[in-house]
């Protein structure tokens, strides 16, 4: 059942949208991901998988192209279609929401940069995919640095003793690229390029990063195993290795000097998207309880007969709507701002996470024993909701480094 919509200027071209994804979402992903759920993630990743199968369904859609303009051949999407576009996606499957997310990595930054070269080699390729060969993964976490990689503009960000442990130095007009990125990559199994966050000057700690677009198909990377874990296990995530690894000079995009405020652009896009795949979460775990308690007989009556079970209801439908208004109002915000305000994107990744565990917890308890079941999807929810508080940096870590900004902000110190 689709939500009662409070947007009374939506489009008719926002509600196609609103329904032609959840209803893909619901017969194609969901499915899918109940499947996956229960394979090693070996499995997960290999040739002929239904992984496979769902992503390359979702690019002969066009569905990874939502965040390229049509002038480059993309959905050309407005930012309110956008937040409906993945909040209906991860309705069905979060994990899946997160993998095509990351697939555009390298392809969003290259058409912001718009040079011919980087148009040819990221983007054109890509766009015009339609097995999900063409894939990116965001490289950012490593085994000794995590959340804080996420931590732009705070002190320990320009402390010389901490530093990215993937580095490049330059060698007859290239870089020259080595070390580990950690299990935690999203994609980091199956993408064929990466956004690839590193360090070009130690000297100056984790703000002397750079960024570079950067093949994943040659000579001196290797992959982990695919990462065994609790929740959203249709996502492939895996670490990478450099040896030693060629990157042309013209695909380092970001230098030391633009390294915290690209930083910075980045999380406050991939906070907002957060904001918006984990709404559609508990927008569906609500859904599915509320039906779920007016069958379940419990005391010689339905549950949702017992005015306890209703005001619980009520409890999760305030936190669903709520976490609806505030992330679309962030993503649309940062999405019509240049730079965004990254604090609104924070917030809306910290609220709608922590929304979405608490709906998926509540609808447990409602369930009851059956909750516990694998038999029901539910609780395969409540453990999508439990990495979302955690992945695209913890919510203890990123709020302090919002909060940090709001005081700077008072400060006026910038």
């Amino acid at each position: 059942m689709l939500y009662t919509e409070l947007n009374i200027e939506l489009t008719d071209e926002h509600q196609h949208l609103k329904e032609q994804v959840h209803r893909f979402s619901m017969e194609v992903l969901r499915p899918a991901s109940l499947e996956l759920d229960k394979l090693p993630a070996d499995d997960v990743v290999k040739k002929g998988s239904i992984y496979w199968d769902c992503m390359a369904k979702m690019y002969k859609n066009g569905y990874h192209t939502v965040l390229i303009s049509d002038e480059y051949g993309g959905l050309g999407l407005d930012p309110l279609a956008v937040h409906i576009f993945w909040e209906e996606l991860a309705y069905g499957s979060v994990g899946f929401a997160v993998s095509l997310g990351c697939s555009c990595f390298a392809a969003f930054y290259a058409t912001m940069l718009a040079e011919d070269k980087l148009i040819e080699k990221f983007v054109i390729p890509f766009v015009n995919c339609k097995d999900a060969s063409v894939m990116s993964c965001w490289g950012i976490t490593e085994p000794d640095h995590g959340s804080d990689n996420l931590a732009p503009r705070t002190s320990f960000f320009k402390d010389a003793s901490l530093t990215q442990q993937v580095k490049a130095h330059k060698k007859n007009g290239e870089w020259i690229i080595s070390g580990q990125k950690s299990a935690w990559i999203s994609n980091g199994p199956v993408a064929s390029n990466c956004a690839l966050f590193l360090n070009l000057d130690p000297s100056k700690g984790l703000s002397g990063g750079g960024i570079c677009l950067i093949d994943l198909n040659q000579d001196g990377v290797t992959r982990g195993k695919p990462l065994d874990k609790m929740g959203q296990r249709e996502l492939p995530q895996g670490e990478i290795f450099f040896d030693n690894v060629i990157c042309p000079e013209e695909y380092m995009i970001v230098d030391p000097e633009s390294y915290e405020a690209m930083t910075e652009l980045t999380l406050g896009h991939a906070n907002a998207t957060m904001g918006a795949y984990f709404t559609g979460l508990a927008q569906a775990a609500y859904d599915m309880t509320l039906q779920y308690c007016t069958e379940r007989i419990q005391g010689g009556k339905r549950l949702c007969d017992h005015q306890w079970v209703q005001k619980k209801l009520f409890d999760m439908f305030v936190k669903v709507e709520t976490a609806r208004a505030f992330s679309r109002a962030a993503m649309i915000y940062n999405m019509n701002t240049t730079p965004p305000d990254v604090k609104y994107s924070i917030a809306s990744k910290v609220y709608c996470t922590e929304a979405a565990f608490q709906v998926t917890s509540d609808a447990i308890q409602l369930f009851g024993g059956y909750g516990l079941s694998k038999e029901f999807t539910i609780e395969k929810l409540f453990r999508d909701a439990r990495a979302g508080m955690i992945e695209d940096g913890s919510n203890d870590t990123l709020s302090m480094t919002a909060g940090n900004i709001i005081v700077k902000e008072k400060l006026g110190d910038e």
